[in-house]
């Protein structure tokens, strides 16, 4: 999984219970579960290239029209 928050890439990858973390209800624990146990990866990306932003944030046109070409997602005033 690509991530751009690296404090949650951090607590993926610390078994340990912070002070600052010990709100976070177990249940919420479930992706740092699977990190431990190789069940999954997770690696930093930058937030410009957070394709995930496209399903989740309002975006200015320009990014808009930028992950949408990443995605591979064509503009139905361009399809023949």
């Amino acid at each position: 999984m690509y991530c751009d928050n690296t404090s949650a890439i951090n607590l993926t990858k610390n078994p340990i219970q912070h002070s600052k973390t010990k709100h976070i209800e177990i249940r919420h624990h479930f992706i740092r579960d699977h990190v431990q146990k190789g069940d999954c990866e997770i690696q930093f990306v930058k937030s410009e290239h957070q394709l995930a932003d496209f399903f989740t944030k309002p975006l200015v046109r320009d990014r808009f029209n930028k992950l949408r070409t990443e995605l591979g997602i064509l503009d139905i005033k361009n399809v023949v």
